[in-house]
């Protein structure tokens, strides 16, 4: 049986006929609606993504461009200046040449004749600071120093080593002496000097300072700024020539910039240096561009301030952006105004909608309903099935309005009470059953079911899935329900779901009062021979159907050759621990949970026998022409009912298990209290071997027939 809605939902008006008014519309604006809102704010921002990434590769473009060209530039600066430097000393070598050119092997063994060429024959000699002549054997023949001839005068180690490496090998060398201060600093050119046969005959050497005007002049350093530097440094990392004077003959490690590219030790004596070609690296908040200089075996180094160089590009990227903000912010204008007029037909559509229920689904007189939008492409389409689909509600609730009709009518002149619960709320009640408990069906519609139910019917109507009805689906028994006024009444309830194949559909109850019935029944005989609180046979009837079953064994005709002796099976069941839920909550609510346990016994049991309870947690089974195999079979399916069940009883879940003995019973046993005590032995053993288990024991005859 379906539920019965309270309040049914229909178009107001002539909706609720099947007609559309087409009536002058609702003064006012029409606003957009949520779908239209997030629309246009995806399409904006959309928008403002497309253009910021746009934005963002330009600048990236660009800046990387400028760092290109501005890398390119400060290379070819650095080269032009290493060639610049190479080509003064490969003049300062031609001078040496020269020199040497002029120089005969008699003037070897004449140092008065070689003194005056010096001083005298060659003006070129004047170029050099400072001039020596050794012969082959290193005997130093001529030391002219700013134009005067030096005496007995000491030759400087390095010196000294220069002029051996020219003995050696034959070949010119360049070497810097980098002694003191600034004006030290000094630079070694030897030439060999050979005879007409090609042997060494001595070897000539001249020295320039390194700031003098042949070779580091002030004109070829650029002008000292922050944000550039430009400096010469040899190949053990001593500044020769610096932007700034201070840092000549400084370190190249103490050099911003340029210290991590000498700390990575890669480009410094590079081909690169060796060719004289430029390389530019780039190392934080610097790019550092390098060339060689292959005779003397020095590095030119141009070191400018990454963000002095972006500068200029940053400013232009502001302006940039300033503009594209501003075209961004025109294009969203057009964008919002031209997703207005495209949407307004989906706006009218929603307001009309709303016109149409009414705020929170409640509905609207017909006057000042707002028309249909006429629009086309899916507008239209929308607006074709709505118009049909009022058309069908209008038939629909014409329909549910005679069902309801006929299901109350049904529900007011039923002969027993009529209820439908669900998630644990009465959705629909009787008048037969509100009358019965002293209420108006209309003042229990939709509330807990909890006002009706005792704690012995809590479970029964519904309100958890633990009880019975949601172990077998469908409930056969007695419940206790309150009335108005406090007082309680017994019905003989019967509980179906409303769908076989979906619980969450509800329960359908039919209720017939039994508190007359179950008071009469209290008094008379058929107290003495069942339980009160559960309905089943107690000891004394499980008693006397075991002599009933014992008579007739004894009277029986004897078997047949071949046929099978008949038998029977008792099962003794003692729930395992259950003073725990007496000691938490009561005596009242245990025997709800007994009469439960008696209710889920009896459903497994069904007609295959009888069901007694013993007293206190003792419950037995008696299975008449029950086979062994069977009969365990079933025990194992109580054991299994009754430990899976998980009673909620004042809102705590407890679970269960129960101890089962078992004997078999044939026809040549009739004594029932060695039946019963060999049954209770047997589920001693159980408790015994650990408890819901199930063990068997033999009756021990006291008579055999």
């Amino acid at each position: 049986m379906p539920a019965v809605p309270t309040a049914p939902f229909h178009a107001a008006g002539p909706l609720a006929q099947g007609s559309l008014p087409i009536e002058e519309a609702v003064p006012g604006r029409v606003l957009p609606g949520p779908m239209v809102l997030r629309t246009v704010l995806a399409a904006l921002l959309a928008l403002c993504l497309a253009a910021g990434a746009a934005g963002w590769l330009m600048a990236r473009a660009s800046g990387h461009d400028l760092v290109q060209r501005l890398e390119a530039q400060q290379n070819d600066e650095v080269e032009v200046f290493a060639r610049l430097l190479s080509s003064k000393i490969e003049q300062s070598q031609k001078v040496l040449r020269a020199v040497t050119a002029g120089i005969t092997p008699d003037m070897m063994d004449l140092p008065s004749t070689l003194e005056w060429l010096l001083q005298h024959g060659l003006p070129s000699v004047q170029f050099f600071d400072t001039m020596l002549v050794a012969r082959v054997d290193g005997e130093v023949r001529v030391h002219l120093h700013q134009g005067r001839f030096q005496r007995n005068a000491q030759v400087e180690p390095q010196v000294r080593e220069a002029l051996e490496s020219t003995l050696r090998d034959g070949k010119p060398h360049v070497a810097e002496l980098l002694q003191g201060g600034v004006d030290d600093a000094r630079i070694v050119l030897t030439m060999p000097l050979h005879r007409s046969d090609g042997s060494l005959l001595g070897v000539v050497a001249g020295m320039l300072r390194l700031q003098s005007q042949g070779l580091l002049p002030a004109s070829l350093a650029l002008p000292q700024r922050a944000d550039t530097r430009l400096l010469v440094f040899t190949k053990g990392g001593t500044i020769v020539a610096h932007s700034n004077p201070v840092r000549v003959m400084g370190q190249v490690r103490d050099e911003p910039g340029l210290a991590e590219v000498w700390a990575q030790g890669q480009g410094m004596h590079s081909d690169a240096s060796v060719s004289g070609t430029g390389t530019t690296r780039r190392v934080p908040q610097a790019m550092v561009s390098l060339a060689g200089m292959p005779l003397a075996q020095w590095t030119v180094a141009r070191v400018t301030d990454t963000q002095a160089l972006t500068a200029p590009l940053q400013g232009a990227q502001r302006q940039a952006w300033g503009q594209v903000l501003m075209v961004v912010a025109t294009l969203a204008l057009m964008l919002v105004l031209a997703l207005w007029w495209l949407t307004l037909p989906l706006s009218r559509l929603r307001q009309q909608a709303q016109h149409l229920v009414g705020e929170g689904g409640q509905e609207l007189p017909s006057a000042g309903v707002v028309p249909w939008p006429r629009a086309g492409g899916e507008v239209g389409q929308l607006v074709q099935a709505f118009e049909g689909l009022l058309d069908q509600q209008a038939t629909q609730y014409q329909h549910w309005r005679k069902v309801q009709d006929q299901l109350q009518a049904m529900l007011d002149h039923a002969s027993v009470g009529v209820a439908v619960t669900r998630n644990g709320r009465l959705e629909s009640v009787g008048h037969r059953l509100a009358q019965m408990l002293g209420y108006q069906p209309a003042d229990l519609r939709g509330r807990p079911a909890g006002v009706v139910c005792t704690p012995m019917a809590r479970e029964g109507l519904g309100l958890t899935l633990g009880g019975p009805c949601g172990l077998q689906g469908r409930i056969d028994g007695e419940l206790c329900l309150r009335r108005k006024d406090g007082s309680t009444v017994w019905v003989q309830a019967q509980a179906r779901p409303v769908r076989d194949d979906d619980p969450q559909a509800g329960t359908l109850w039919l209720m017939e009062e039994t508190t007359t019935l179950r008071q009469a029944r209290r008094l008379g005989a058929w107290a003495h021979t069942h339980d009160v609180l559960t309905g089943l046979d107690n000891r004394q009837g499980l008693e006397l159907r075991l002599q009933a079953m014992a008579g007739v064994a004894h009277s029986a005709p004897m078997p047949l050759e071949g046929d099978p002796p008949a038998t029977a099976v008792l099962l003794f069941l003692d729930l395992d621990h259950f003073t725990v839920v007496n000691d938490a909550l009561g005596h009242e609510a245990g025997d709800e949970v007994l009469r439960q346990i008696g209710l889920l016994l009896a459903a497994q049991v069904r007609k295959a026998g009888w069901i007694a309870r013993l007293g206190g947690d003792e419950f037995a089974v008696l299975l008449p022409d029950c086979s062994e195999a069977h009969a365990r079979s079933l025990a194992e399916q109580l054991r299994h009912a009754v430990q899976d069940w998980q009673p909620t009883v004042q809102g705590r879940s407890f679970q269960l298990e129960v101890s089962i003995g078992l004997v078999v019973l044939d026809g040549a046993v009739h004594d029932v209290p060695a039946i019963l005590h060999a049954a209770d032995m047997a589920c001693y053993d159980a408790k015994r071997a650990g408890r819901n288990c199930i063990k068997r024991r033999p009756v021990l005859r006291s008579a055999v027939v």
